[in-house]
């Protein structure tokens, strides 16, 4: 089982990260909101991941740096739970709603949920 998260894995695309704000799903569980959309089958056979944390509730850099670093981690864990569960590729974004920091067991069981959520809801 591969549990990397190389750099073909990420969404940098300006153009994906829009169109998955005006027409993506998104899903809840504190601290983190999944938005998610299908990615057409030319654009690659991996899953395209990114992560968001608000400057408006973290104003220190090195807070948001943290925090990120963490959400990578969690979903680098679980992203066995998509990649073995669904066919289709997809574009992800998780964005840190939360107004303080959580510890990383709690972004770890968040990032579980939503995936499970996510394979359960588009299966």
């Amino acid at each position: 089982m591969d549990q990397s998260f190389g750099k073909k894995e990420k969404l940098k695309s300006k153009t994906v990260i829009d169109q998955l704000f005006a027409e993506g799903s998104s899903l809840k569980k504190y601290p983190l909101r999944l938005v998610y959309i299908k990615l057409s089958e030319e654009s690659g056979e991996v899953n395209k991941t990114c992560v968001s944390v608000p400057k408006r509730n973290f104003r220190h850099a090195t807070d948001r740096n943290h925090l990120k670093r963490l959400m990578r981690e969690a979903y680098r864990k679980n992203k066995y739970l998509v990649t073995s569960n669904l066919s289709s590729t997809f574009a992800f974004m998780f964005v840190y709603t939360g107004r303080e920091k959580v510890s990383y067991e709690k972004v770890f069981f968040a990032t579980e949920e939503l995936l499970k959520n996510l394979v359960q809801k588009e299966k």
